[in-house]
């Protein structure tokens, strides 16, 4: 059954830790929630440092999760518990392989008096350096309809 978009707001939580540094990168932003059968998704558009706006699509199964990003830059990556998967990230510097082993996937769907919340557990090799351990954490509020 397909549901009418719900306002939401989002946090979308990034830590990074590279060789023992640790880097975090939050983003707040309004958004679209849908649940289309079995599948949830989640737009939004977030603000780049230059100011220009990236189209944000997280698709959520029960089995994989899919984050694609379209405008300064580009990317499409695809986590699947214990897979590798691959994709190039796109940006107006250039072009950087990413490799993607997702080591844990957890999702709290967003229900009535619920919020959702997907933690995203994996490494990553950029252009095949050395891997580096990276956490999404995204939680997903309704908005009030009032």
């Amino acid at each position: 059954m397909n549901s009418e978009p719900k306002e939401v707001s989002i946090e979308l939580q990034t830590v990074i830790n590279d060789d023992g540094q640790t880097e975090y990168n939050t983003v707040k932003e309004n958004g679209n929630f849908y649940k289309k059968d079995n599948i949830d998704v989640l737009t939004f558009k977030e603000k780049a440092d230059d100011g220009s706006l990236i189209n944000n699509l997280i698709t959520i199964h029960a089995d994989k999760v899919s984050i694609k990003r379209i405008g300064s830059v580009k990317m499409h990556q695809q986590f699947r518990l214990r897979q590798t998967s691959e994709n190039v990230f796109q940006h107006e510097y250039g072009h950087i392989h990413m490799e993607t082993f997702t080591n844990s996937m957890q999702y709290q769907e967003l229900a009535n008096q619920q919020n959702g919340l997907l933690k995203l557990d994996y490494t990553v090799k950029l252009n095949g350096q050395e891997e580096r351990k990276q956490k999404i954490i995204l939680s997903i509020k309704e908005e009030d309809s009032q």
